[in-house]
C-alpha cells in the first residue's frame, strides 16, 4: 500500500513524501526510527482500471528465482565482498528484465544511504513481506549473511512443500480434465449425429435418450453463449476474489471443502509457524515477528483468525495462550509452542511444528489421492456408461421388434 506522508526533518524542513508499507503503523514506526517527526499519514488510492491485468503493475518475483538470488548473495557476502559490489556482480548476470530493473533501483537506493531492507521493502508486494523484515533483523544483529542463509532455508522448505502439494494434485486434475473433455465431445459431437438416425426410426425414444438428446442439442446450439457466460463468470469471480471481502469468503470456502479443506488449513498454519520461526531465529522481537508472520499466511480466513494474537501478545499474554483463543491451532501445536516458550527455544519449536504439519499435509494428500482416483474412475465410468446406454437403447428397441 502507498501512503502520502508529511514529515519534519531534524534541520527544520517539512517534506511530503510517498512511501510503501504494509500498514500505517509499521510506516509510522519506521519513519520515527529514522528520526523524522510524523505530522500526518494518508493512504493513497491510485486509480485502477477495471480490466484485470491491465496497467504496469509489477508481478511478484517467483520464489525459485528469489531463492537463487539469495543463495548467490549469501555466498558473495561470505567471501568478503562489500554489499554494493556483490549487487553489481549479480546485476551483470541477471537476465530477468523485471528483477534486473528492481535490483538496479535497490542498488541505487543503497548508494544514497538507504538500508538494504528498506530498499527491498519499498517495492511492496513484489517480494514476500517476510523478506525485508528478515533483512532488517540481520542488519540490526550484524549477521546479514547468516540471516540470508536462514531465509534461503525457509524458501527451500516452502518451495518443497508447495511442490509436493502441486504434484499430488496433478494426476487428479488431469483425470478430471480428460473425463470432462470426453463427455463434452460425446455430448456435442457424437450424440447430435445420432439424432438424424433416430428421426428415421418410427419408434418412441426412451426417456433417458430424450433427455440426453435434448441436453446435447442445447449445448451444441448455445455453445458460444455458454463459453462467453463461463468466461464472464470467471472474470467476475476473479475480480471479486481480489477484494478483501471476496478473498475472505473464497478462502473460507476453500477451508470447508471436503478432504481438501483440512489440508489447506494445515498448510496455512505451516506457513505461519515457519515464517515466525525464521524471524525469531534472525533476532527480531516477538511482536513485530508476529505481525509479519500473520501477513505471510496465504489464506485470508486463517490470517483473520490468527491476527488477534498480535494484540494479545503485545498486552503481555503468553504466545501459547494467545494461540489458544484463535481456534486455528491444534492442541499439539499449542503444547509444543508452550514448551518452546518455557525452554527458550521458541524458534526451534516453531520449526518443529511446521515440519510436523508439513508431514501431516503430505500424509493427508496421499490418503486423499488413494480415495479420489478410484472414485473419479468409477464416477466417470458411470457417466460414460449412461451416455452410451442412452445412445444405443433405441437400437435395442428396434432389434427387439425385428425379432
Amino acid at each position: 500500500m502507498q501512503f502520502s506522508c508529511r514529515v519534519g526533518t531534524a534541520d527544520g524542513r517539512v517534506l511530503r513524501e510517498v512511501h510503501e508499507a504494509r500498514n500505517e503503523e509499521l510506516l509510522r514506526n519506521e519513519l520515527q526510527r529514522r528520526g523524522l517527526h510524523v505530522f500526518s499519514i494518508e493512504r493513497r488510492t491510485p486509480l485502477r482500471l477495471p480490466w484485470p491485468g491491465r496497467g504496469r503493475a509489477r508481478r511478484r518475483i517467483p520464489l525459485p528465482q528469489l531463492l537463487v538470488f539469495n543463495q548467490e548473495l549469501a555466498a558473495l557476502l561470505k567471501a568478503g565482498l562489500p554489499l554494493l559490489q556483490a549487487l553489481e556482480l549479480m546485476l551483470e548476470r541477471l537476465k530477468d528484465p523485471q528483477f534486473r530493473d528492481v535490483l538496479t533501483q535497490v542498488r541505487d537506493r543503497i548508494k544514497t544511504g538507504v538500508e538494504l531492507s528498506d530498499a527491498f521493502a519499498a517495492f511492496g508486494d513484489v517480494f514476500p513481506p517476510l523478506y525485508a523484515s528478515t533483512l532488517k533483523a540481520g542488519e540490526r544483529t550484524g549477521e546479514l549473511e547468516q540471516v540470508i542463509r536462514r531465509f534461503v532455508r525457509y524458501l527451500q522448505l516452502v518451495i518443497s512443500a508447495r511442490k509436493r502439494v502441486v504434484s499430488a494434485l496433478v494426476y487428479p486434475l488431469v483425470l478430471v480434465g480428460l473425463s470432462i473433455a470426453l463427455v463434452f465431445v460425446m455430448a456435442v459431437v457424437v450424440i447430435p449425429r445420432f439424432t438424424i438416425f433416430y428421426e428415421s426410426l418410427d419408434i418412441e425414444l426412451p426417456l433417458l435418450t430424450r433427455v440426453t438428446v435434448a441436453v446435447s442439442l442445447f449445448l451444441r446450439s448455445n455453445l458460444w453463449w455458454l463459453l462467453v457466460l463461463l468466461a464472464a463468470g470467471g472474470w467476475l469471480l476473479r475480480g471479486w476474489g481480489r477484494t478483501e471481502r471476496g478473498r475472505l469468503a473464497l478462502d473460507r470456502l476453500r477451508l470447508r471443502l471436503p478432504f481438501l479443506g483440512p489440508v489447506l488449513h494445515r498448510f496455512a498454519i505451516s506457513e505461519f509457524c515457519r515464517s515466525l520461526a525464521t524471524l525469531l531465529g534472525g533476532g527480531m522481537p516477538l511482536v513485530p515477528s508476529l505481525e509479519i508472520a500473520v501477513g505471510a499466511v496465504g489464506n485470508a480466513w486463517v490470517r483473520r483468525l490468527v491476527r488477534p494474537t498480535v494484540q494479545q501478545v503485545r498486552e503481555g499474554r503468553a504466545l501459547h495462550q494467545a494461540l489458544e483463543t484463535s481456534s486455528a491451532f491444534s492442541d499439539l501445536a499449542i503444547d509444543m509452542v508452550k514448551v518452546g516458550e518455557a525452554t527458550g527455544a521458541l524458534d526451534e519449536m516453531l520449526g518443529n511444528v511446521a515440519d510436523f504439519t508439513d508431514e501431516e499435509v503430505e500424509t493427508r494428500m496421499q490418503r486423499i489421492l488413494s480415495l479420489i482416483e478410484p472414485l473419479m474412475l468409477v464416477f466417470m465410468g458411470i457417466i460414460v456408461s449412461l451416455l452410451l446406454v442412452s445412445v444405443y437403447m433405441p437400437l435395442f428397441s428396434v432389434l427387439g421388434k425385428l425379432q
